[in-house]
């Protein structure tokens, strides 16, 4: 059942991330890579999350490092920029949830001002819903920028010169 959990989460990352990846129009030959890293991610950060307790900010930050640094290894095979695969594959890992409660706690907090103790937990609610959704975003944008400067000369010649290819 553990196994089915895990496989699930990475299949639906997986087809999310072919849908966001086609807005993009990249090579057909990048979509599987795609689809790769975005179930390897996300399955990563659901394991650390339901298995290890790791809070969603920190698992996004392994995530992310685990995909910006495949990008660079599969970018080598499609011949693309590591960009073209892992913004993609970051996407279905967007805390759409936690945007959205803090966006419905501000309004329901600017309808209910005039109630101070109604007031007062809309807005704490705003305050702690945007803050995981802002740390989350950060930490995507951390993880996946980290291995373009870990692993620079890879990660640069695939896109400056084709001799590099």
């Amino acid at each position: 059942m553990i196994a089915a959990d895990i496989i699930s989460d990475g299949l639906f990352a997986a087809v999310a991330a072919m849908g966001f990846g086609a807005i993009s129009d990249p090579p057909l030959r990048a979509f599987k890579f795609i689809a790769l890293l975005a179930a390897a991610g996300h399955a990563a950060r659901y394991c650390l999350m339901t298995f290890l307790g790791v809070d969603i900010a920190s698992a996004s930050l392994v995530a992310a490092l685990l995909i910006g640094t495949g990008s660079v290894w599969c970018g080598k095979r499609v011949f693309c920029p590591m960009t073209v695969l892992y913004i993609p594959a970051l996407l279905p890992m967007i805390p759409g949830t936690y945007a959205y409660k803090a966006v419905f706690s501000l309004i329901m907090f600017l309808q209910n001002i005039s109630s101070p103790t109604q007031g007062f937990e809309y807005l704490q609610a705003m305050i702690f819903n945007g803050s995981v959704a802002g740390s989350v975003l950060f930490m995507l944008a951390v993880g996946a920028t980290i291995p373009v400067f870990l692993l620079r000369s890879k990660a640069f010649s695939m896109t400056r010169d084709s001799k590099y290819l």
